[in-house]
């Protein structure tokens, strides 16, 4: 369904000074262009080695931590991780225990607990600290959660456990004041007080660093006087894998820590179930990419947190035994198969609910064709307008059909369709709605969630998340005011900027770069959120087009301006079915597309003007 919101191309500025620099330093002209188009202004920012990685020391907390766990090793006591049920959360489990195994914690010392997002929901609740206690643990430490949970930790140090937390999400709010849980460490770049320079690491970051100043606080304990140092860098393949799946930021920082773990992969080097998982993928880790990470690995792992249980994904990354390994691949396969079916009915159903809501709401303001993701629309007096009247200012869907596994990604669909702030609940297993949001640039749909708590107490029970994705719960009836005063917000804070969509670009491409060696040379690099890969866009002639598959639409171009008889571009817009015009302006990928041996070098088009 295409986008019923104009988009705008817009070209990258890439300054010329910097792109000189860079060239002169030694990277290639094209390189230099896209590096500069994304802030890099010297090859300090494009150095992986691990020694540039910003130093732990910068972590508020973490120096409190590495004590308290080298005295829980040195003591021989019970230290269980809470983790989370995403592919950050499944990787920061693993990380963890495969850390501090290596680091001297005693066989058998060690476990693990997961919350079933169905039955336990997010975070360390009393639920979840209740079944850690069967493990008879003297210590919790916390992998991708805890820092908003105020009565977990409160009720595992009633129960007499020491609580480490690591997390990377934002801290709790009451009354407009950060409130932080009653821990004995918080490792948090998010957290008030910490002046680490990078605040985008994943919670499998925070995990190895936390292992990284562990090492060091051995290290001054006289640890290793007699043996080999650990090597932490063999975890770096899962740092890599939750970091890229988390969708944060890659700063220099983090792409340091990416490019590390796929050196690796390509070289190897990868624990069993990232091998595994590369197969069931069908990717080759030889040319392992951050894209194998968000678009193979990563939603198999998730799958299960959304569909089953995760400890099948942690399990998965913790095994050293090939077998095994590629059992629970196949297994995490399938889940993510399931998931993929329930997706796209659910989507199917709510994509239907919208085209009825625009519909409604466009006769309602006398819009033609309102409801027509492919009808021009005006914008009305009164509210934004980026050429969508018909839509609302916030979207919220609810079906009791709904799968609460998946709301996320279906939020995430809607959210690209109409280019607003989106919810999408299902019923919890508690009868309660489940909501997963998603939300455009300029809208921080976290704290829209705390201005809703303000004036309308009642109906959250519970929120949290960031900017651009959020989660919460209500009563199923709350939902209707729920819509109303989301929507509220929603007006309050949009405006016609922020509803434009906007595709930044790397401009032309030379048709010398059309060529395997330089997708692949592109491909090598480490892209990803606030770093996107390139995208190029050029003028070009329609030769022919048709369907394949049925939903996909076949392209044979000429740039405008080649001889007639020059070879043919060949390109796919996966996911599109209308026809383009004969001279169309197209924002495009390049990949190496191979059949029987062969190569060829196709463009994979995004967007059209």
């Amino acid at each position: 369904m295409a986008s019923s919101t104009p988009l705008h191309i817009k070209l990258r500025d890439a300054p010329p000074r910097a792109v000189w620099a860079l060239e002169q330093a030694g990277v290639a002209p094209l390189l230099a262009r896209l590096f500069a188009g994304r802030g890099v202004r010297s090859m300090t920012e494009l150095d992986d080695d691990l020694r540039h990685l910003l130093p732990p020391v910068g972590l508020l907390g973490i120096q409190a931590a590495a004590r308290c766990l080298a005295d829980a090793i040195a003591q021989g006591q019970r230290i269980c991780i809470v983790a989370d049920y995403d592919c950050d959360g499944a990787t920061a489990c693993a990380v963890a225990l495969r850390g501090l195994a290596l680091l001297g914690a005693a066989p058998g010392s060690l476990h693990y607990v997961v919350p079933d997002r169905a039955v336990h929901g997010y975070g360390l609740t009393p639920a979840i600290v209740d079944l850690a206690l069967a493990s008879a643990p003297d210590v919790l430490v916390t992998v991708d959660n805890g820092i908003a949970s105020l009565a977990g930790v409160a009720h595992a140090r009633a129960a007499g456990l020491a609580v480490v937390i690591t997390d990377h999400h934002l801290p709790a709010l009451r009354d407009d004041v950060v409130v932080l849980p009653d821990a004995n460490v918080i490792v948090n770049p998010n957290q008030p007080g910490c002046g680490f320079a990078s605040k985008n690491l994943a919670g499998v970051g925070v995990m190895f660093y936390v292992l990284l100043a562990l090492r060091a606080e051995q290290r001054e304990r006289g640890v290793y006087a007699t043996q080999t140092q650990p090597r932490l860098d063999a975890l770096l393949d899962l740092v890599a894998l939750g970091t890229v799946a988390d969708v944060v930021k890659l700063d220099a920082n983090n792409r340091r820590l990416v490019a590390q773990g796929l050196r690796r992969i390509r070289a190897g080097q990868m624990q069993a179930g990232v091998a595994a998982l590369f197969g069931a993928a069908g990717r080759d880790p030889r040319r392992a990419s951050g894209f194998d990470f968000g678009f193979a690995l990563g939603p198999r792992i998730n799958a299960a947190g959304r569909m089953s249980d995760m400890t099948l994904g942690i399990e998965c990354l913790l095994t050293d035994d090939p077998p095994r390994a590629a059992e629970l691949a196949t297994m995490l396969d399938a889940i993510n198969r399931e998931r993929r079916d329930v997706e796209a009915g659910m989507r199917e159903q709510a994509e239907a609910m919208l085209e009825a809501l625009l519909q409604r709401e466009g006769e309602r303001l006398g819009v033609p064709g309102a409801g027509d993701a492919s009808a021009p629309s005006a914008g009305t007096a009164g509210a934004p307008s980026a050429g969508n009247a018909s839509a609302p200012s916030a979207l919220s869907i609810f079906d009791p059909s709904f799968h609460e596994g998946v709301v996320g990604i279906v939020a995430s669909r809607l959210k690209d369709r109409i280019h607003r702030p989106t919810f999408v609940f299902a019923r919890g297993q508690d009868g309660l709605l489940k909501g997963s949001g998603r939300s455009i640039p300029g809208f921080h749909l976290r704290d829209a969630l705390d201005l809703v708590a303000k004036r309308e107490p009642e109906v959250l029970k519970r929120f949290g998340g960031h900017a651009m994705a959020a989660g919460c719960t209500i009563e199923e009836a709350h939902f209707a005011t729920f819509d109303a005063a989301l929507q509220r917000v929603a007006a309050e804070w949009l405006d016609a900027a922020t509803l434009s969509r906007t595709l930044l670009t790397d401009g032309p491409l030379g048709i010398e770069h059309f060529n395997a060696p330089t997708v692949r040379a592109l491909d090598a690099q480490v892209w990803g959120q606030a770093f996107e890969a390139p995208l190029f866009t050029d003028e070009v002639d329609v030769v022919s087009q048709r369907l394949v598959g049925e939903k996909h639409l076949k392209l044979a171009l000429r740039f405008v301006g080649e001889a007639r008889g020059s070879a043919l571009r060949d390109a796919i817009w996966f996911g599109h079915i209308e026809p383009v015009a004969a001279r169309v302006r197209l924002a495009y990928r390049l990949n190496v597309d191979e059949y029987n041996g062969r190569e060829r070098v196709q463009m994979v088009v995004e967007a059209a003007s």
